[in-house]
Order: C-alpha cells, then structure tokens, then sequence
C-alpha cells in the first residue's frame, strides 16, 4: 500500500515545532481532524506516555447536530462551537495545531501538515489517527456547488443564513409577482436528518418568527420544497417513523416530493423530474463523500469512499494507521455502522485506549463494537422520532428528551448556558436573535 509519498519542497524543513518540550524518546500520536472522533481519540488518550498532536484547518469543533439551527438563525455559530486549543488546557499531553493534512509518506512515518502563510511541515508520527471527516457530494455535478450550498461547517450555515433572509428582503422590494414568487420559494435536496430538520426550522421561522416583520409580503404564504431522490424521508428510520415525520413536515406547510431526483440546478432554481421549479434559495442537504485525504492510502474503499478497516479500526496491513468516524467503513452483523456522532465518538475512544494499551505492551486484541443507543431526529418544535433497536417513540416527549440530550452534549458550560437560554427565548417567544444577514468583505479599490 503506497500513500502519498512526493517529498516536500526543498526550502521547507522537518518540523520539530509541535515539539512540546517531550523528549523524542516519547512516542507520538497525529490526529489528523477535531471532529467528534478526533476529539473523543485525544481525550482517550489523556493518560498516555506519549506527545498527542492534533492537526485541523479549523481552531473549532462544531457540534455538527444543531448546524442547521445556526442556518436558520436559532443559535449563533458561537453558541455550537468551541475552540480546539481549549483542550491543551486541560490536557498536557496535546499538542494543537492549526494546520490541514495534506500529505501522508507511510515510508518516513510523516504527514504534510500545510499551515496558512508559513507552507508545509513534516510531522513525524508513531501512530496515525485519520479522522478527517466528510465533505459535501453533489454525486458527479460539482458544478451544482455553486448554486445549492451544503450544511457542513460554520461557514456553511452563515451563507444559508444569509440566503434565506436576503430572499425575503428581496421579495419585500420587487414589484415583479413572479420574481417575488422564485424569491419566496425554497427547495432542499435531500430528505435525511439534515433535510428534514433544516425544512422544519424554515417553516416555522417563516411562519412564527417574521411575522409582521414586513409591510409586502406574508412569509407564511413562502414554500418550502423538501426533495427526496428515494421512496421516503429519513430512509434510515422505520418507515412508520418515516411516515409521521412526512405527516408533521406538511402539517408545518413543507412539501415533500420524494422519488424524485434533481438533474439541474442554475441561478433561476433546479430541474427536477423532468420539471422546472423556479428558486432563489437551492439547500444541497442529500450526499457526502470521504475526505480527499483518504484516496492518499490506496485502501480499499465503500461506496462513499470510506476506508474498509480492520476490526480494530486499522488499515489492513498497516500497523498502528487508523480510520476513524465518517472516514472509516465498519461493518457489524453484516450491516455498516452508521456515519453518526455516537459512532464517531465510541470509534475515537477505542482507538484512544487501544494505543494506550500498546503503549504499556498490552496489544489488547478485543475488535471495536458500536453500542447503538438509538437515532432521534427532531422535525420542528415539539416534536421529534427516535428509534433504538426495535424501540420507536416520537412526540413531544421525544422532542424533550432530544432537547435534553443535545444539551448535556454540548462542548463547554458555556455553550450549555447559552443554548438553553436562546432556546428557552425562542420557544416562549418565537424570535430568533441571530437573524443577520452577513456583509460581503470589502474590495479596496
């Protein structure tokens, strides 16, 4: 198996910066990614004898499960995202760096870590923790990217943020009744959990939190279009849950299309079904891919390009390389193990600890098992489904129980403390406090 093995350019030196006053005796462990796997990993590894350095291109870790309410102005991006770094702090062992992987030479044991305006570093490593994540797939039309942004990162969010309230700025100026029409007409792609709960939030802000903000338009009368390329929302779930999500969506105005597959998506809106629906506001929320560092490997891959992996996480006939969370393919009775932050989290861990146990010469052989406690998704205020094992339950209790669940899971105190008050305002009174539209930067002329 060969990863990637270019050598780095001539005027760029192996880095010892992430040298944190360890010996090079101390064995080093690269996390590749401060997701929810990575971040599970490194705690994992607390104890360890070991330097633990964690690389991201970004300074935070974002809980990925309430994205879509920074999207639709609920919370602000702030308030589901802590700073990486604030981990160092606790733990002496990490090593943070603000960097992105790049590269890996499997021959030298290093990996490419590009840092923004210094170039790239060589960073050693004696065990690799690949956790990257996924990225958006638009299935082949690449191009489609630049009309209907995906919901990955909190970049993301403030650009749908954005295009959802300019559009009802804008159908409160125009005197065109059709541009009004395409401007108060918004269509996801997509009827996963990430679909289904950015719709729901969208109805409800339209038809709760702008009322009476504006003198033209009802942005009640707006429609929102939930598309869906297979035979039913939340394929993932039982079908009855399935079905009483499909009633709730309508029941909130959302018009759900499903077994329809989108073949266009321009400027004016997307073709669907052969049919044209004239938009403002495309929502890519329907596929995701591996990250790109994956294909470095030449491993075996699923059909989302996720590494196949051994039952201790390993890349087979690799030692001490592992694949981790949405970058890793885990099959367990025969069935994958699901692209989900439970997952990730119980894959960081057991990840974590068994290089603990290598470390102290225990090669513990026990093989990773995910420990299902259930999938909920929530479809709009007071209501949301759950589903572990054959248990099912949706309802307002299983909206409280998400609620509390999604709480307690916050990263820091403070993100619990903000959340609950934000959440607490917004339900007793409707409105969201971060209905902001972002500014375009500057151009100095």
């Amino acid at each position: 198996m060969n990863a990637k093995l270019a050598d780095p350019p001539n005027n760029l030196a192996v880095s010892d910066a992430v040298q944190t006053g360890q010996t090079k005796a101390h064995k080093r462990i690269v996390i590749a990614g401060g997701g929810f796997a990575g971040i599970a990993a490194a705690r994992a590894l607390e104890r360890a004898d070991a330097e633990v350095v964690l690389i991201d291109r970004r300074n935070h870790h974002i809980f990925q499960p309430l994205l879509y309410q920074a999207a639709t102005a609920v919370l602000a991006p702030s308030e589901i995202a802590a700073p990486i770094r604030q981990l160092a702090v606790k733990q002496r062992n990490v090593t943070v760096m603000l960097a992105e992987v790049t590269g890996v030479d499997l021959s030298s044991r290093t990996v490419d870590a590009s840092c923004p305006g210094l170039g790239t570093r060589k960073v050693p490593f004696d065990h690799l923790i690949i956790a990257t994540g996924m990225r958006p797939s638009y299935f082949g039309h690449e191009e489609f990217a630049r009309y209907a942004p995906a919901l990955k990162d909190l970049n993301d969010a403030e650009t749908i943020r954005t295009k959802i309230l300019r559009a009802f700025e804008l159908a409160e100026t125009t005197d065109d009744a059709s541009e009004r029409a395409r401007q108060m007409t918004f269509v996801l792609v997509g009827a996963g959990p990430t679909g289904v709960e950015l719709a729901a939030s969208m109805a409800h802000m339209a038809a709760v939190t702008l009322r009476k903000n504006f003198r033209r338009i009802d942005p009640a009368d707006s429609t929102i279009i939930l598309l869906e390329g297979g035979n039913r929302v939340l394929p993932t779930f039982a079908e009855t849950l399935s079905r009483k999500a499909t009633a709730r969506l309508e029941e909130l105005g959302v018009k759900v299309m499903t077994g329809v597959k989108v073949e266009k998506v321009d400027e004016q809106g997307v073709v669907a079904g052969g049919k044209r629906i004239s938009s403002a506001t495309v929502l890519w929320t329907a596929g995701v891919a591996a990250s790109p560092i994956v294909k470095m490997f030449g491993a075996d891959t699923d059909r989302a390009g996720r590494v196949i992996v051994g039952p201790c996480l390993e890349v087979p006939g690799v030692p001490d390389v592992f694949f981790v969370g949405d970058t890793a393919s885990v099959m367990q009775n025969g069935r994958p193990v699901p692209g989900v932050a439970q997952a990730a989290i119980q894959q960081g861990r057991y990840v974590g600890r068994l290089i603990c146990n290598r470390l102290k010469g225990r090669d513990a052989k026990r093989p990773f098992r995910y420990s299902n406690k259930g999938n909920m998704a929530v479809v709009g205020r007071n209501f949301a489904i759950l589903e572990a094992g054959r248990f099912r339950m949706s309802g307002f209790l299983t909206w409280l129980i998400w609620a509390f669940i999604h709480m307690a899971s916050l990263p820091q105190l403070q993100n619990r403390l903000r959340v609950e008050f934000q959440w607490l305002w917004s339900y007793f009174t409707g409105q969201r406090t971060s209905r902001l539209i972002s500014e375009p930067p500057r151009t100095v002329d």
